[in-house]
Formats: structure tokens, C-alpha cells, sequence
């Protein structure tokens, strides 16, 4: 019983070390072992992002050096297919046409089917009829000019009459008068386009 008494303090000295250990251990190291681990998951967060944000950016540079090339490109399909239903503006690229070919004459243009009034998604076809007098040489280098028309043309038929045929195999005379180009196809326009590229570049500016 003494022996018992002897050690009665010591042990509740260390039942109460013990208790203040835990209760420290609950006040203070747990809560930073709970900081500890919400930072690391933080972290993982933070390098995906990170990750993230390098490969947009390693796009946007891609897209900075393609940028020239693009913008051309959709300049050109601007110029094909512009953002209102202008017939006269097609007049005058054929006029321009024809006299580049050597062509005095006058295109007569007629349209088909007029232009939708209401704005429709995507390009938009006015069939249109085109007719052309002049020389073998004048209708053969005039339609070689579409190639590289600035206006989308889609040609769905075409019709030569009058003037000398060929015969044998043997090539027609350019100079031979008398011929009649008939030609019926499509422009195009596409309500709302804008040109994004001026938009960029006035905005930087």
C-alpha cells in the first residue's frame, strides 16, 4: 500500500503529461498536419492550372504565328463573299473582266433569284445570267479570268454560239468574230461577316 502511495504522484504527473501532450497534440499538430495536407492538394491544383495555362498559351502563339496567313485568308473570303447582296459591285469586276480580255463591250448581267431579305446563317446564292459578245480569242481569255476572279462564281452552265467551229481538231482563229458567251451560275454573300483581323488590329492600335 505505501509502495502504491509512493508512485501515486508520479502517476498522475504522467496521466497528466500525457493528456496535456494530447490536448497539445489536438491544439496545435493536428490542425497543422490538416493545413499541411489542404496545402499540398492546393498545390497539385496550382501545377494543373499552371499546366493548363502553358498549353493555352503555347496555342495563342501558334495562333499569333499563323495569324498573318489567316488574316489573308479571311480577307480573301471576305472579298469573295462579302456581307451584303451587291449585284452592281459583280457588274463591275465582269466589266473589269472583259475589258482586261480585250472585251469593248459591256457585259449584260441579270438576276435570277433576288437576294433573301432576311438575314439567313452562312453564304448566301443569287443565280445570276451573264451574256458576252466578242472574238474567239476575247471569250477564250475571258473565261480563263474566272479562275482568278475576285468574286465566288460558281458557273452551272455555259453556251457558246455563232462564229466559226473548229473542224478536224484544228484551232479556231482568235480573231474570229461573232461569238456569243452565255453563262449561268451563283454569287454569294453572307449577312453580319466582319472582318475580326481590322477589329484585332484597331483595338491593339
Amino acid at each position: 500500500m505505501e509502495q502504491v502511495k509512493r508512485f501515486h504522484m508520479p502517476l498522475i504527473i504522467g496521466a497528466g503529461a500525457v493528456v496535456f501532450a494530447v490536448v497539445l497534440f489536438m491544439a496545435l499538430v493536428s490542425p497543422q498536419s490538416h493545413k499541411l495536407s489542404s496545402l499540398h492538394a492546393q498545390e497539385g491544383q496550382f501545377q494543373s492550372q499552371q499546366a493548363h495555362l502553358q498549353a493555352q498559351i503555347a496555342e495563342l502563339q501558334t495562333d499569333k504565328a499563323h495569324m498573318a496567313s489567316n488574316c489573308a485568308s479571311l480577307g480573301t473570303a471576305l472579298a469573295e463573299i462579302p456581307g451584303t447582296p451587291d449585284v452592281s459591285g459583280f457588274l463591275q469586276q465582269v466589266t473589269a473582266l472583259a475589258v482586261a480580255t480585250g472585251n469593248p463591250n459591256t457585259p449584260s448581267i441579270s438576276v435570277l433569284q433576288a437576294p433573301a431579305s432576311s438575314a439567313t446563317s452562312g453564304a448566301t446564292p443569287v443565280q445570276v445570267s451573264l451574256t458576252l459578245q466578242g472574238d474567239y480569242g476575247q471569250m477564250e481569255a475571258f473565261i480563263k479570268g474566272l479562275n482568278s476572279f475576285p468574286r465566288l462564281f460558281t458557273v452551272t452552265s455555259i453556251s457558246v454560239t455563232g462564229g466559226a467551229i473548229a473542224a478536224g481538231g484544228g484551232a479556231v482563229d482568235p480573231a474570229t468574230t461573232g461569238y456569243n458567251l452565255q453563262l449561268t451560275g451563283a454569287i454569294y454573300y453572307s449577312l453580319g461577316r466582319q472582318n475580326l483581323c481590322q477589329n484585332t488590329t484597331t483595338a491593339a492600335t
